[in-house]
């Protein structure tokens, strides 16, 4: 089975929820690991050696199940110019997952960089099995973000990832306001103090591929509607209260509200 991300200590206490995720997550992984088992890069793909890396590297993603050293994972998985790039990602894809669970993928600006990597393979339009084992694993490693008091990923960071692997924000968020207390609610404390300077702005938090302004709109109005009560409940500063608050207004309103930072763009 695959290792629980974390290397969770023998002894840790877990609430039920985050037990449940947890499994879930472990599952999903094993299943990445079925699903893409034997997997590799068409025989004829190819980068370029100045930018990319040398023939030997590429030669590994030419055969199934070696284990790339985390430099050659990253240049794999940032790389958009690949000729099958599906193909190279399915070759990547269990490696590619566990360390993203880990916390040890490092992307040059944000984590979404990842999920524009997700969304490059097309996999929605993958065999079912492959597609559905990649689903599980979004779904499931935002779910274990969700329960678990302190990720290896911030939650705001794999909120980005997954909304720009699979092209909507929605079940995202739907399954936030679905996961109350502690820990939702301490991330999303996290996310909204991350967050309110960029909508404040009208600006989306992360670098969105499409469907940006119609991204920033949607998490602006859930943040409005769902944040207030639970960060209230959560014992977060009155100033971000009021700044979630001020989000709800537009033009001079916001602008002139008592409470307005003073944040220039």
């Amino acid at each position: 089975m695959a290792e629980a991300p974390g290397v969770l200590n023998a002894n840790a206490t877990m609430n039920p929820d985050q037990s449940s995720a947890r499994h879930r997550l472990a599952t999903a992984l094993d299943g990445l690991t079925a699903a893409f088992v034997g997997m590799t890069a068409h025989p004829d793909e190819h980068n370029c050696e100045c930018h990319w890396g040398s023939a030997e590297e590429l030669a590994q993603l030419k055969v199934p199940g070696t284990e790339l050293d985390p430099d050659l994972l990253r240049r794999t998985w940032q790389a958009p110019d690949w000729s099958d790039h599906a193909s190279v990602l399915r070759r990547i894809l269990p490696q590619f997952a566990t360390a993203l669970v880990k916390g040890s993928v490092e992307p040059l600006f944000g984590l979404e960089e990842a999920g524009r990597s997700f969304a490059r393979g097309h996999w929605q339009q993958w065999p079912t099995a492959q597609a559905g084992a990649v689903r599980d694993f979004l779904h499931a490693w935002w779910a274990d973000t969700l329960t678990d008091p302190a990720p290896a990923v911030p939650a705001y960071e794999v909120l980005a990832l997954v909304t720009e692997a699979s092209a909507t924000l929605t079940p995202w968020l739907t399954t936030w306001a679905a996961l109350t207390g502690h820990p939702a609610d301490g991330h999303l404390a996290e996310a909204a103090a991350h967050w309110e300077y960029d909508l404040l702005g009208d600006q989306l938090p992360w670098d969105s591929w499409e469907n940006e302004e119609e991204t920033r709109t949607e998490l602006t109005a859930w943040l409005v509607r769902n944040a207030p009560a639970r960060l209230r409940a959560h014992g977060v500063s009155e100033e971000l209260l009021h700044r979630i608050r001020l989000l709800g207004l537009t033009g001079d309103d916001r602008w002139e509200d008592p409470h307005w930072p003073g944040h220039r763009y």
